[in-house]
């Protein structure tokens, strides 16, 4: 047993290599860091390692603060949710322009 909370404690399903579902079990007991080389991953794998990363990041924010209390916060109109699902749109209308940015400057050369 842990004599503090873990913020991190929680599960995902994630496809593995083999394509199978994998259910993880996810917790940090200690601060303690690691890394992967990007630059020896392939793309399958890099797919893998951002869905973890993804997953990871949901599951430590969902479990930061008490539902009720951010659900009587938000009230019950829809304001919340239209806010999201703009902010969403241009994150990814900037998502998209960002890479034809970069797709041109490879092309060009500039990169």
């Amino acid at each position: 047993m842990q004599t503090a909370s873990d913020m991190l404690l929680g599960w995902c399903c994630l496809k593995g290599e083999d394509k199978s579902d994998k259910d993880f079990y996810v917790r940090q007991l200690w601060d303690g860091k690691g890394s992967i080389d990007l630059t020896a991953i392939d793309a399958d794998r890099l797919k893998l390692l951002a869905s973890a990363c993804g997953a990871t990041l949901a599951h430590a924010h969902a479990r930061t603060g008490d539902r009720f209390e951010i659900a009587g916060y938000l009230g019950d109109t829809d304001a919340f949710e239209k806010a999201i699902a703009k902010f969403a749109r241009a994150y990814a209308d900037q998502n998209e322009a960002d890479y034809a940015r970069f797709m041109a400057a490879l092309e060009s050369g500039d990169l």
